[in-house]
């Protein structure tokens, strides 16, 4: 039996697929101006008009692969720094002599650790939109789960598919829920409470799910290295200073409005006091980082080849045509079924658009004037944007983050796909009762 393809090719055939579709997609796009009070570009709703441009050529093609991951720079850096940050830690024998101690707490009690894990992971989806920031720590995940009894599946799914949920259906995801309010003039932060009420619901079914999964499929526990029993004062240090540096890039992220740059910085230099502490040595330090960006490299590179996909879509002109064919038959349909088949069609623009706040930018100024036409609440337009556009991260090959984890997990995308289908068709049937709900309390 042929090897499934890796994520390298999977990514790659679908930059090639979306060139091809270029030259078969009719071309057209929807009017563009700039807000100057924001300084964001706006698209103009009923202006999408056909369109007769010049194909992309082989050459752009081939451009689409450096352009694709030079446009991603910030999200690369930032997962090289930290996972960096995170090898560095580890040779210090610190995230060692913690995990033994973590571990040693929670015998018996490994039910406990996943819903906490769970809920951790959930709450920083919920709080700063985490996904990409997974993708460092899957190395020391894996350690721990394993060490506890728990499969590769358990642990992607406490982690990076709580971090999805919590995206999802976050009240106040600053790259999901805030940008399209914004874009669909709603007050931010505004009809929290529905939210709350639902991601609620979906929290409990996901820890159920995952309690009932990883207990069925349990493994052998691996014994974590304990050359250490107690932790040294050290790593206690060390350790202490990583859960700052974490609690100040939250409270950065939701405050300060830092970005992936100021995360990166934060993690560097964490990485170089954490080595020092550590006695690596400035020597040690640097070769440390250095092992720990080439662990990331792979990962990182997956991330920019995703970008590739939405900027030849764009820059081919078909981008705004697959938009208006999603989108366009809305309208005749009644409210609760608009509102649901916004959430299906959210979910497949994904694939190509594989940025939710990209795609926030996007579509909201075209679904909003229709929402309002077809009596769908702005709320229930942007709950469906989320819903639909987010949950995709659970499954699209074109979300780098999500390749990036499988990569790391050496995880073909197939055997993923097979395994996570349920669990996201699951929570998004409740979310389309959420929508239907909505419809019918007039959710404002």
């Amino acid at each position: 039996m042929k090897k499934f393809p890796n994520a390298f090719v999977i990514l790659i055939a679908v930059i090639i697929f979306a060139w091809i579709l270029t030259y078969i997609v009719p071309q057209g796009s929807y009017q563009r101006i700039l807000d100057e009070a924001t300084g964001t570009t706006k698209v103009l709703n009923d202006s999408y008009q056909s369109l007769t441009s010049e194909h992309l050529s082989l050459m752009d093609l081939i451009l689409s692969i450096p352009r694709g991951i030079i446009g991603r720079a910030d999200a690369i850096v930032l997962i090289l720094l930290i996972g960096g940050c995170f090898y560095v830690i580890e040779k210090t024998g610190a995230l060692n002599q913690g995990l033994v101690k973590l571990v040693k707490i929670l015998e018996g009690k490994e039910t406990l650790a996943l819903i906490l894990v769970t809920a951790l992971f959930t709450a920083g989806g919920v709080t700063i939109g985490m996904q990409e920031e997974v993708i460092a720590m899957i190395p020391i995940l894996l350690l721990f789960g394993k060490s506890l009894g728990y499969n590769t599946f358990s642990i992607i799914l406490m982690s990076y598919g709580s971090t999805v949920i919590g995206s999802s259906f976050s009240p106040s995801n600053p790259f999901g829920v805030i940008i399209a309010q914004k874009e669909a003039g709603l007050p931010l932060l505004s009809g929290s409470q529905f939210r709350l009420v639902v991601l609620a619901v979906v929290l409990i079914v996901w820890i159920i799910f995952i309690i009932r999964y990883a207990n069925k499929n349990r493994i052998d526990k691996i014994k974590m290295p304990s050359a250490h029993e107690s932790m040294t004062t050290r790593s206690k240090i060390i350790l202490s200073l990583l859960a700052l540096t974490f609690c100040g890039v939250i409270y950065g992220l939701l405050f300060l409005n830092w970005d992936f740059n100021e995360m990166s910085a934060s993690f560097f230099a964490l990485g170089i006091v954490a080595g020092l502490i550590g006695q690596l040595g400035v020597n040690g330090t640097g070769e440390s980082y250095i092992d720990g960006f080439k662990e990331m490299m792979f990962a990182a590179i997956l991330l920019g080849l995703a970008n590739s996909i939405s900027l030849l879509l764009k820059e081919g002109m078909i981008m705004d045509t697959i938009v208006y064919a999603l989108f366009g038959p809305l309208k005749y349909l009644s409210p609760s079924v608009s509102a649901v088949s916004m959430m299906v069609a959210h979910s497949f623009l994904h694939f190509p658009v594989p940025s939710y706040s990209g795609q926030a930018v996007l579509t909201m100024p075209i679904l909003v004037p229709l929402s309002d036409l077809i009596g769908v609440s702005r709320q229930t337009c942007v709950l469906a944007y989320q819903y639909g556009a987010v949950m995709a991260d659970m499954i699209v090959p074109t979300n780098g983050a999500l390749m990036a984890v499988l990569a790391l997990c050496n995880i073909p995308h197939n055997k993923w796909l097979k395994f996570a289908l349920r669990p996201t068709l699951l929570i998004v049937l409740i979310a389309a009762i959420a929508l239907v709900v909505s419809v019918a309390i007039g959710y404002q």
